[in-house]
């Protein structure tokens, strides 16, 4: 049984469907169990397009008009108007449409999913943003893509999905002085458990503030540490700890019906 997590802003708009779903309700075994949404992954191919077409089926929408990208960390949006195959999915991080019955979506394994919508223009929205992208822009180029499709900031309601949590991301010195050198405010999403410790850092509040700033109408949390959780989420970072080959991928998306 597919449990996607549901955004309150998100599930009262009209004619609209979206999830942010879970590693749960799909056929895919092993490390890959068992809703692996991801193509790039070893996985089984026709498990994962079955787990894919389950999540599809779950929001109303054909399998084949259920849109992922090639994500690759950059700030470059997609605006979409018809449904491609999936080895030509595009080199981005956001997809945005105005075109009711394409699911636009993005995978994630710790990088934050966020779902976006206007409700009157009828836009819709999904990135994927790791630290790269969205120290880089790629959510305001997701705001920007949809604005040109006729949407206001002002109205836009986004979702933060699952993403890796404070107390899971340790990073290197480097790392917090790439993000100071780019904005000095941004000290205050990092923070050390000791003074000489290596700093750990909030994704899940920088991709908020962000958004805050772009000046969006609504944001909401709807998130939960995917490193903390191997039992509902995927997690690079957690599959390298273990040492593991590789990991699933667990999908979000949203749909105009």
């Amino acid at each position: 049984m597919l449990t996607p997590i549901k955004a309150f802003s998100l599930e009262n708009i009209p004619g609209l469907a979206h999830g942010f779903f879970t590693r749960e309700g799909g056929i895919s075994e092993g490390i890959y169990a068992s809703l692996n949404c991801g193509l790039g992954s070893r996985d089984e191919r026709t498990r994962v397009l079955e787990n894919r077409r389950r999540v599809a089926q779950h929001l109303g929408a054909s399998d084949t008009h259920l849109l992922t990208c090639h994500q690759i960390h950059s700030a470059q949006a997609q605006i979409v108007t018809r449904p491609w195959g999936p080895e030509a999915n595009p080199k981005v991080d956001a997809l945005v449409t105005a075109t009711p019955g394409l699911a636009v979506a993005v995978l994630a394994a710790d990088c934050a999913p966020i779902l976006f919508a206007d409700p009157d223009a009828r836009v819709i929205g999904a990135t994927h943003a790791g630290w790269r992208g969205a120290l880089g822009g790629i959510l305001e180029a997701t705001v920007a893509a949809m604005e040109r499709l006729g949407a206001k900031r002002h109205r836009m309601r986004a979702a933060l999905g699952p993403c890796i949590g404070p107390g899971a991301y340790e990073v290197g010195d480097e790392f917090e002085a790439g993000f100071l050198s780019a904005d000095p405010a941004n000290t205050r999403f990092f923070h050390r458990h000791e003074p000489t410790a290596r700093p750990h850092f909030d994704l899940p509040d920088y991709v908020i503030h962000r958004m805050e700033r772009a000046g969006l109408g609504a944001i909401e949390r709807a998130t939960q540490c995917t490193y903390l959780n191997d039992a509902r989420f995927f997690s690079y970072r957690r599959t390298t700890h273990h040492k593991e080959p590789d990991y699933g991928r667990q999908i979000s998306a949203i749909v105009l019906r």
